[in-house]
């Protein structure tokens, strides 16, 4: 009672609310994801950089409390990273969890969260389920998710012609995921699908897969994996001849770090979605580059979506004054997101982050006008077509 009176005579002498305070006197942002594993370049280290550079931009304090990035490597596996992240909450007074590449992670500790009444931001795991029928009230998605890579790459590559489609699908919940959401739309603009296959995560032969991929006649391989099983996907599928017999291989979830992983050389002429492009603003350039000096790699859209979720989180406890989940939660959903990721985003009732995504193109070596320079941008998709509508999205918090 004594420490109450005495912060409410400290706010009074400057002029704060006598809300506006920090529990622990410290903000602790945990980045829980994949740092030795098939998507450690995806988001890995790179992610706990950017992290820490929307800490130094904010300020490094909120509501004059320290903010400090704790990170963890959970290794792809749900009872490891719900384990960790148990031990955050409980013992080591961490305020929120961020990144959780790994859809199956992500869902375990965006249940547990929402047990222990704590945010959790994933901006690394891709199942639209996270803010569908596993929505929480404490939990958001930024940056991407499976139904947005649909849209935009499933649909743009069945209205160029590529009508039929067999899957290649990672066998945990993101691929299913993937699979279902790319699926859907390929129905939906007229194609079919004429069947699919399951790999392990981290498979290193494809072989048997991409047999059957290429026996089916498809005009379309759909990759519905990530990481480094993407890229040896594509590395087996060009010792096959699956492109130089007609096919198409289509990177659903691919970005700049697995382009920079293959050598535009391999890479050349994939089509692909990402939500970021580091050489699209202004304000993306400046970010980017300053990540570069730091990490020696431009962001992708996982890594300069943590960056965001970061500094949104940041900006909602001084809003509201406190780091109180309910509170701090609710002005997330209110607040605007604007920043070098996103300038037009905003917080949808179930915590999907809305904002435009775009189709790009990877580029030929001849047309590369130097070091990263990996896109052509093809199309800007607008938020409200590439996410699903709040109140279609099965989200039993959105009436």
């Amino acid at each position: 009672m004594a420490r109450f009176f005495a912060s409410v005579a400290v706010a009074a002498l400057l002029g704060v609310p006598a809300w506006a305070e920090v529990s622990d006197n410290k903000v602790r942002i945990g980045i829980l994801n994949d740092q030795s594993g098939v998507y450690a370049d995806f988001g890995g280290m790179g992610s706990v950089e950017a992290a820490k550079m929307a800490v130094e931009d904010f300020g490094g304090t909120v509501l004059d409390a320290p903010v400090e990035i704790v990170s963890a490597d959970h290794q792809n596996k749900a009872d490891i990273a719900s384990n960790i992240a148990r031990q955050w909450y409980d013992t080591e007074q961490v305020d929120a969890i961020m990144e959780l590449t790994t859809s199956s992670v992500a869902l375990a500790v965006q249940a547990l969260s929402a047990e222990k009444k704590k945010i959790d931001l994933v901006t690394g795991a891709a199942t639209a389920d996270l803010t569908g029928k596993a929505c929480s009230p404490y939990g958001f998605h930024w940056a991407y998710d499976t139904h947005a890579l649909a849209v935009g790459t499933g649909g743009a590559l069945v209205e160029d012609g590529g009508d039929s489609w067999f899957f290649l699908t990672a066998d945990y919940a993101f691929g299913y995921s993937l699979e279902e959401n790319t699926s859907a739309i390929v129905k939906e603009k007229g194609g079919t699908v004429l069947g699919s296959v399951r790999h392990p995560l981290a498979a290193t032969d494809f072989s048997s897969f991409l047999l059957q991929a290429q026996s089916s006649g498809a005009k379309v391989v759909g990759l519905a994996n990530a990481g480094l099983d993407t890229q040896n996907a594509i590395k087996q599928a060009a010792e096959f001849g699956i492109v130089q017999g007609g096919q198409r291989m289509a990177g659903l979830l691919f970005t700049l770090a697995e382009v920079h992983g293959l050598g535009l050389e391999t890479a050349q002429g994939l089509t692909l979605t990402e939500s970021f492009y580091w050489d699209r603003t202004d304000a993306s350039r400046e970010f980017a580059n300053r990540f570069k000096e730091r990490t020696g790699r431009m962001p992708n859209m996982v890594q300069a979506g943590t960056y965001s979720g970061v500094l949104h989180y940041l900006k909602a406890i001084k809003e509201a004054g406190t780091d109180e989940t309910e509170a701090v939660a609710a002005k997330m959903r209110e607040l605007p997101v604007s920043d070098a990721f996103a300038e037009n985003g905003r917080v949808g009732p179930n915590g999907r982050m809305i904002s435009d995504v775009y189709l790009m193109q990877v580029k030929s070596p001849a047309e590369s006008k130097g070091e990263w320079d990996y896109y052509d941008i093809k199309a800007t998709i607008p938020g409200d077509q590439a996410y699903l509508d709040p109140a279609k999205s099965g989200c039993p918090l959105v009436r």
